[in-house]
Order: C-alpha cells, then sequence, then structure tokens
C-alpha cells in the first residue's frame, strides 16, 4: 500500500537530508502529486533556504504561538518548481519573489513549510507538548496534500522522535561513506528505542567524500538506494523536477522505494556512454 507522510532522517550532520527531501517532492509533482515538505528540524531550518521571500508565520510559530491556524498559513510555495509568485492555492500570506518564470511547469506542486524562527521560540518549539502538536500537523498534512515529506534530524530530540513515529514511513539518510553506513546502525537502534523503524536507506554521495569500496557496499544489505553526487548550491534545486540524468533516474528510484510506490515519470533511454558509466 503506498504511503502518504514520509520522514526522511539524517543519520549524520551534511548527510543532504533536506536536499534530497526537496528534491523527492519535486519528483512527486513531477508525477502530478502535491506534495509538502515540513521541516522538522528546527535548529538547522535547512527548509527555509528553498523558500524565496518572506517566511511569515513560520511552523514553529504554529506550534507556539497560534495554534489554531491553519496549516496552509505555513506553507509556502518551494522555489524552483514553478509555483506562482503569490502564495500557495492552499494558504495565504507572502512569498514568492517573482522569479519563477524559468521554473518548470510540473503537473502537480511543493509546498514548503518550514521553520524560520530566533532561538528563543525554537526552544518553546522543542518541547514535549509542541511535538504532540507536530504530530497533528503532519496528520494534518497527509489531509492536505497527496504526499508529505517531513525533514527531521536524528533521532535526539522530541520533535525529531514525533516526525519518525507519526509518519506512515520512516527512511534514513546517510552520506556514501563507512562513517555514514554505521551511523544508520546506530539511528535504527535509537529509532527502534522510541517504538519506531526504519524502512529503507538512502546513501547520497557527497563531493570530497570519498564513497565506499565496493566491499562496504556489499554490507548495505536490501533496502539501500544509492543517489549520486548533484550540484550543492541551492539555486540548483530542485534538479529532479525536469532532469533525466542519472542523479534524477536515482531520485526516482528513492521516491518508488521510499513511497512504495510505482511512478509514471518516464526517461529516455540512456545513450551508449551512460550505459557504461558507473
Amino acid at each position: 500500500m503506498q504511503a502518504t507522510t514520509l520522514a526522511l532522517v539524517g543519520a549524520t550532520g551534511g548527510a543532504g537530508t533536506t536536499r534530497t527531501a526537496v528534491e523527492l517532492a519535486a519528483m512527486g509533482a513531477r508525477d502530478g502529486d502535491d506534495v509538502a515538505v515540513v521541516d522538522a528540524a528546527f535548529t538547522t531550518q535547512g527548509l527555509s533556504e528553498y523558500v524565496s521571500g518572506r517566511i511569515d508565520p513560520d511552523l514553529t510559530a504554529l506550534l507556539t504561538e497560534d495554534p489554531d491556524a491553519a496549516l496552509s498559513a505555513a506553507a509556502y510555495p518551494l522555489a524552483g518548481t514553478g509555483a506562482s509568485a503569490e502564495r500557495s492555492s492552499f494558504g495565504g500570506g507572502s512569498g514568492g519573489d517573482g522569479n519563477e518564470g524559468d521554473a518548470p511547469d510540473l503537473p502537480g506542486r511543493v509546498d514548503a513549510i518550514p521553520a524560520r524562527a530566533p532561538f528563543e521560540r525554537v526552544a518553546r518549539a522543542k518541547t514535549a507538548e509542541a511535538a504532540r502538536k507536530l504530530e497533528r500537523r503532519i496528520d494534518e498534512a497527509a489531509t492536505t496534500y497527496d504526499a508529505v515529506v517531513v525533514d527531521a534530524a536524528a533521532v535526539g530530540s522530541n520533535e525529531a522522535v514525533a516526525a519518525a513515529t507519526t509518519v506512515d514511513r520512516a527512511v534514513a539518510v546517510r552520506p556514501a561513506t563507512a562513517h555514514g553506513r554505521d551511523a544508520v546502525q546506530r539511528l535504527r537502534g535509537r529509532i527502534a528505542d522510541v517504538g519506531g523503524s526504519l524502512d529503507a536507506t538512502l546513501a547520497v554521495e557527497r563531493a570530497g567524500s570519498g564513497g565506499e569500496s565496493d566491499g562496504e557496499r556489499d554490507g548495505d544489505g536490501s533496502g539501500v538506494v544509492r543517489v549520486p553526487e548533484t550540484d550543492p548550491d541551492v539555486a540548483a534545486a530542485p534538479t529532479a523536477a525536469t532532469g533525466d540524468d542519472a542523479y534524477a533516474r536515482a531520485i526516482a528510484a528513492a521516491y518508488e522505494t521510499t513511497f512504495d510506490a510505482s511512478l509514471g515519470v518516464e526517461f529516455p533511454d540512456p545513450g551508449l556512454v551512460e550505459r557504461f558509466t558507473p
């Protein structure tokens, strides 16, 4: 059965969790789905970098100061996905800077529900009470969107636990290194401690990471999707919205694995060079 809500949980810092969440959402929109990316990584607040314009309110405000507001109040079109410079059709407010003219016109849409808050509000959003409200907000998103991707840090905070245990499926995101593979094993134990489980792993290659040997890759076991390196610049995202290279194909495979779904996105047959390129 296809999942609706998915948590991407970073096994280490800098694993590429936020970027991967953005790319998965764009792939879903490319297939015609309306997708939300929810930022449950309150400390880093990385998702806000993918939103053009002012963010007010953000998700933490809905959890601490305006609990009766609809989730749509903090939903902003994701930059680079062809969304209008006006706010999402699911919400109101400001957002977008009018520079979306070159963005692709996708069949579906992607909304970001970011955290962008001062330290004092972040601290209030990290309480156990706020985590319970976050769980309800994730459930609310599932009633509004076809798919929901939650960007979460390693399970060591109330909001991360809420994200990992509320969703239909939880997936680890790790660097494609031996250190990253070991970190997933520790993450698996942490999630088990709070009554959850990992359904798959995405191993993301990064520039200068050194990668893994064939023997180390063999130790991954099943349920691992390898995602090749891509341009790390925020302005380059989401490349999966229109690309047909190895990265876009890997994101499509990751979407199908993580959501346990089948996409209708078609890619051209690879050329001779691509077939023999590892």
